[in-house]
């Protein structure tokens, strides 16, 4: 008999982990657009639940700090296998330096995100605490393309990122295994410099040219990604679900997405 997966939110992540499970024989039900329930339908969901042998979030919590998931299903969430897909950025910014799972968290600009990933880890979760996040139809290449590619001067900032094909091999790895906070990041945190440069450099166009945050007129939310500096370590990932990234740095995932793999 098939396992059931129930997934809050089949956005873009989701769906890849999705496909992931479903190679391994599970069937998924989902909430979101392109799911096939509403969210607001509490009668077919909590019946979809009760079938359920394990239950997946991708939703991030509401305007007021509150995980919408938890707030309106946790009471029939009690006995279920749960994993959730969190954030680094709950680390806050280190000046670059390294961050792994015992690391503080909620010190950050996402006090709310923080505060979903505690409330889901205190359910016994598995919560996967996600970079910046590319893959098909959303990398690097496809931003320079659209003349979207900023580099920005600020020197010695650097980020994590993970291909979306890791992420889904994560959680596949995970569903027997413990509860607990897992990092998915590649093994080589850089600036965005070097990414935008690396796209730029397969699709033979020229980098755009380096501008200060103020001349690069970013919206808010670019510009708070700038606003936080710190490199994601992955060593519990590997050595307690056995993952290893199949796009170890970003060379790798960009050269794999021009050749369509």
């Amino acid at each position: 008999m098939a396992r059931r997966l129930f997934i809050f939110g089949f956005g873009y992540t989701a769906q890849r982990i999705a496909r992931g499970l479903s190679a391994q024989g599970w069937e998924t039900v989902s909430t979101g657009r392109e799911g096939d329930l509403s969210f607001d339908d509490e009668g077919t969901v909590r019946m979809a639940l009760a079938d359920a042998d394990h239950v997946l979030s991708s939703v991030p919590p509401g305007g007021e700090g509150l995980d919408p998931v938890l707030e309106r299903y946790g009471a029939v969430l009690a006995d279920k296998p749960l994993s959730y897909l969190s954030s680094t950025g709950v680390y806050g910014d280190t000046g670059g330096a390294w961050v792994d799972e015992s690391a503080p968290t909620g010190t950050g600009r996402r006090t709310a995100r923080a505060e979903a990933d505690a409330a889901w880890l205190a359910r016994g979760a598995r919560v996967y605490r996600l970079p910046g996040i590319y893959g098909p139809g959303r990398s690097m290449l496809d931003r320079v393309r659209a003349g979207q590619a900023h580099r920005i001067d600020l020197p010695g900032q650097v980020f994590s990122r993970v291909h979306v094909d890791d992420i889904a091999a994560g959680v596949v790895a995970g569903m027997e295994s413990a509860p607990g906070a897992y990092n998915l990041a590649d093994d080589q945190p850089c600036s965005q410099n070097a990414v935008v440069e690396e796209a730029c450099r397969l699709l033979g166009l020229a980098p755009p040219p380096l501008q200060t945050l103020d001349e690069a007129r970013l919206s808010p939310m670019a510009r708070g990604f700038y606003a936080e500096n710190r490199r994601v370590a992955n060593g519990k990932a590997r050595r307690v679900l056995g993952w290893t990234p199949r796009y170890p740095g970003y060379r790798e995932g960009l050269r794999a997405l021009v050749a369509g793999d």
